[in-house]
């Protein structure tokens, strides 16, 4: 598995415009009277936006044969904005694989894609891959062991896998009762993109800040949301930075992350 680190997956341009930027909005829990995220007359993109245009990186790999995709899974995902994106226009984005951990049973892919404007890593947790002999790589970080500081209420919708998956993940398993139970689900679960993204919305505005001056994004999948599910996020203050943990009925859904605004 080593020899995959540092693959260079290609560079492509992605265009976009104001529809689709309002539609992602929409799908991660913007509300109607959210006008500077859903009116196109004072659109700001929501930076999260930018990992639904560079979703073709990882699946590149998994098209080129790295590892099984029916069984590899999400396992992290890390955002850092350069500048904000124009509410219309195109992308262009290079990627690679920038390491392969060896964690034993299973290998860790680090895909990391570049831009002007941001550069997101996708950790994808491929089970039959490891035992090559590698760097297990680093621990993700533990919830603090101080109270939160913070704690937050984030309603999910019925219909949100089913409007985030029009944004370009159109995994089955998203929307299809059959597929979910193929994959061993109860039924259709959210996209951990959209879940981790819906966050930032009323973390922001716990903040005072705007969810569209999002600087930094960081989160580990640790569970799955199903549409409808209530999160209860807590929060706390790390200088710059704000580390949460959402979980659903006590159970953790996302943990070791953090965001920063500007």
């Amino acid at each position: 598995m080593s020899e995959w680190k540092g693959k260079d997956l290609g560079t492509q341009t992605i265009a976009y415009d104001e529809p689709q930027a309002i539609l992602y909005a929409l799908a991660v829990g913007a509300d109607a009277a959210d006008l500077d995220l859903v009116f196109e007359e004072r659109l700001r993109v929501l930076p999260t936006f930018a990992l639904t245009l560079a979703q073709w990186a990882p699946d590149a790999l998994g098209s080129a044969g790295a590892f099984d995709i029916r069984t590899a899974v999400h396992g992290t995902q890390r955002l850092r904005v350069l500048k904000d994106l124009p509410r219309s226009g195109a992308v262009e984005m290079s990627a690679r694989v920038a390491e392969v951990w060896d964690k034993g049973s299973a290998a860790v892919f680090e895909v990391a894609v570049e831009s002007e404007y941001f550069e997101a890593t996708w950790s994808l947790f491929a089970p039959g891959c490891g035992g090559f002999g590698g760097d297990r790589g680093p621990s993700a970080r533990k919830r603090p062991e101080t109270s939160p500081d913070i704690s937050l209420t984030v309603p999910t919708a019925t219909n949100q896998a089913a409007l985030y998956r029009l944004l370009g993940d159109r995994h089955h398993l998203h929307i299809d009762p059959e597929a979910a139970k193929t994959a061993g689900m109860p039924r259709p679960i959210m996209h951990g993109l959209c879940t981790l993204a819906a966050i930032t919305l009323p973390l922001a505005s716990s903040l005072g800040a705007h969810p569209a001056d999002l600087r930094e994004l960081e989160g580990r999948f640790a569970a799955p949301v199903f549409p409808g599910d209530t999160l209860r996020v807590d929060t706390w203050k790390d200088g710059e930075a704000t580390l949460f943990e959402a979980s659903v009925d006590e159970k953790p859904v996302i943990s070791a992350a953090q965001a920063r605004f500007a």
